[in-house]
């Protein structure tokens, strides 16, 4: 139990931990990693006969991990110290670990929200929206992303390399254990009103956009690479149909949207490659694919060819400009011209310096 000031409610939940334990003879230990409490819960768990662990490093995720790492067990349920969750129904994670489950996550859509367990906002907002968009992102089966009441193996969760230190912890666990491959599955959890007279520790919009920024941070695909494919393929659409109409100065945004497309793709292909070496995200076997067939001298010959169209028509319409005495211009077939010209230019050095930063990071995996 990750543990701040929760003199109120701790005694509650050790009783109810060591009562279980008792009950269905289970050979464990009651855990509390505390995290700078001021309000006497250390002596409180040492009276209950609980292990205490001190965690210096300041965080939701950081007591948790501290408290894992110090943990004896080949099994470990983690949940509040605020009483929220009911410490003597521990059974159905049990029974999933011993089955064979590297995470068996809580799930109280399933099991039930008891009125005023958790605000409207949460209930209705955070909670949905951030789990929808890690399955959509991540493809997991969790249905319930931030239940704080969840059992894994140790070792399997050590293996991952967790390394968030506040609330978006919770959703680092269930990424990465995803991503990993890990047996993961659910039962049913009933969620009650803490037992606490303090506000909790969470907060609403900050940790929200923790875990929202973790989703997108972990998620290249989907912050990177199909923006950048959507603005690539749009602007080129949109190009082709202004060279053929009067309306070219347009094309100074349709171009535009080339550009910064592709440098997305770059970004989603650089933060992939970067996060599997710092050992972020699992490799990826298509990544490392296309990129053994991908060669520094390929992207070099490749952007030399679009800078060098880029370079052509721009002469061009220099000497277009000189047939008229240097004079004024006709925006329509100008701009039919240069714009195009300047893009190709654009992008042809945005390839050949790219591919020269890629293959800086292909050093690392060869």
């Amino acid at each position: 139990m990750p543990c701040l000031n929760e003199a109120e409610t701790l005694a509650t939940c050790i009783k109810k931990a060591q009562q279980y334990l008792q009950e269905y003879q289970v050979i464990g230990e009651v855990v509390i990693a505390d995290n700078g409490s001021t309000d006497g819960s250390q002596d409180i768990a040492i009276e209950m006969g609980a292990r205490l662990v001190n965690v210096k490093e300041k965080g939701y995720g950081s007591a948790l991990m501290g408290g894992i790492m110090a943990a004896r067990g080949e099994f470990i349920i983690m949940a509040d110290a605020d009483d929220s969750y009911d410490f003597t129904a521990l059974n159905p994670f049990v029974e999933k670990l011993r089955g064979g489950y590297d995470l068996v996550m809580g799930n109280r859509f399933k099991g039930g929200i008891k009125e005023g367990a958790m605000p409207f906002l949460h209930k209705y907002l955070g909670n949905p929206v951030l789990t929808w968009l890690g399955k959509l992102f991540f493809k997991s089966p969790c249905n319930d992303f931030h239940c704080g009441l969840r059992g894994f193996r140790k070792q399997a969760i050590l293996n991952l390399n967790l390394r968030t230190t506040g609330m978006e912890f919770a959703s680092e666990m269930v990424v990465k254990a995803t991503l990993n491959g890990l047996k993961l599955t659910e039962v049913p959890t009933t969620l009650s009103p803490d037992g606490r007279s303090r506000k909790p520790h969470l907060r609403t919009w900050r940790d929200g956009w923790r875990h929202l920024r973790f989703l997108l941070l972990y998620s290249p695909r989907w912050l990177f690479l199909y923006p950048g494919i959507f603005l690539m393929v749009m602007g080129l659409v949109v190009t082709m149909i202004l060279l053929a109409s009067p309306r070219v100065h347009s094309l100074l945004y349709s171009a535009t949207a080339i550009i910064i497309g592709f440098q997305l793709v770059n970004f989603a292909i650089f933060t992939k490659v970067y996060a599997i070496q710092e050992g972020l995200l699992p490799p990826d076997k298509k990544l490392f694919n296309l990129l053994d067939r991908f060669t520094l001298e390929q992207g070099l010959i490749l952007g030399s060819i679009l800078f060098l169209i880029g370079l052509i028509t721009s002469i061009l319409a220099l000497f277009q400009w000189e047939s008229t005495g240097f004079g004024a211009l006709n925006p329509v077939l100008t701009m039919r011209l240069v714009i195009p010209s300047v893009t190709s230019i654009a992008l042809g050095l945005q390839i050949i310096f790219a591919s020269f930063f890629l293959s800086v990071f292909q050093l690392k995996i060869k």
